[in-house]
């Protein structure tokens, strides 16, 4: 993809359905599945997607290169399986809203790692997003002006998945130099669906699916919109961004999430979120504003 501005879109549409995972998550939690089965589900219809959008639109794409095996080992079990798993624990402990914000300590991560592997120049506009956006994340969490509660494990859990989600970025930089996007989320999500299968419970998965229209409806919003769709984006978007910049723009999932969480869950808006949206938005203006050759970062 040639167009920064277009990659910079694929990243945001992506963030932007990442943003109501937490929907789909809760529904599927009320109907019985464990976070790990959840994550499997996900995993396993993502793959079975791709694999038929490959099928479809050129074989050729599904072969891979057994010596690059550790890249998507790195990406499916470690920054999805152990992610997820990490994400939906935190989503059953905490709001939505801060579930979102201690997943975005990633690009934290991310801008660092990206540094010292890519050698991606740490410029004065993307460290003031930066800034913008994480205090944009405080803010929605209701971690200023006592709008949420402090849970200690959830804290912990959503820290944890802010670090597994960071490697997705750095390892698909890497992937995507070799591999088509199509190529690397189908494998990325057939590893993980793979790791979880034989611990999932499949049977329980399916016998749920079939007793509830509810819940076969929250198995595929989950793998299709919330899974498919925006990892092939992020992919496409990857292709034309660097990873720094990639991760700050995705901040607008939580910016969604803690509107999802008002919207479907009744959760408060206070002034402080209103002001923590803004300063969100605002980082996203400020990456892709353009102040010359030294903010633009590496595109491939």
């Amino acid at each position: 993809m040639k167009s920064s501005k277009l990659s910079a879109l694929c990243i945001i549409v992506a963030a932007s359905l990442w943003g109501i995972i937490g929907i789909f998550s809760r529904m599927l939690s009320d109907a019985g599945l464990t976070s790990l089965q959840t994550t499997e589900v996900r995993c396993f219809i993502t793959a079975l997607v791709m694999f038929v959008v490959l099928m479809i639109k050129d074989k050729n794409l599904i072969k891979i290169d057994i010596r690059d095996l550790w890249m998507f080992i790195g990406t499916g079990f470690f920054s999805i399986v152990i992610f997820n798993i990490l994400y939906f624990e935190t989503a059953e402990l905490v709001s939505l809203s801060m579930t979102a914000v201690l997943l975005y300590t990633a690009p934290c991560f991310v801008m660092v790692l990206s540094a010292i592997l890519f050698k991606e120049v740490i410029t004065g506009q993307k460290v003031i997003a930066l800034v913008l956006a994480f205090f944009g994340c405080i803010l929605t969490a209701g971690l200023i002006g006592g709008g949420g509660d402090f849970n200690m494990k959830g804290f912990l859990y959503g820290v944890g998945s802010g670090a597994m989600y960071s490697l997705y970025t750095i390892i698909g930089k890497v992937a995507l130099k070799k591999y088509h996007p199509l190529t690397m989320t189908f494998y990325t999500f057939f590893v993980a669906a793979a790791s979880l299968f034989l611990v999932s419970e499949p049977l329980m998965i399916m016998d749920i699916a079939l007793s509830s229209g509810k819940a076969l409806f929250g198995m595929l919003g989950l793998g299709i919109l919330i899974t498919s769709v925006p990892y092939f984006l992020y992919a496409k978007g990857l292709r034309g961004l660097d990873p720094g910049k990639a991760s700050v723009l995705a901040f607008i999932e939580p910016m969604v999430a803690t509107m999802a969480g008002i919207v479907v869950y009744g959760e408060a808006l206070t002034v402080f979120n209103a002001l923590g949206i803004f300063l969100i938005l605002m980082s996203v203006v400020l990456l892709n504003m353009d102040f010359g050759k030294g903010s633009k970062g590496t595109v491939n």
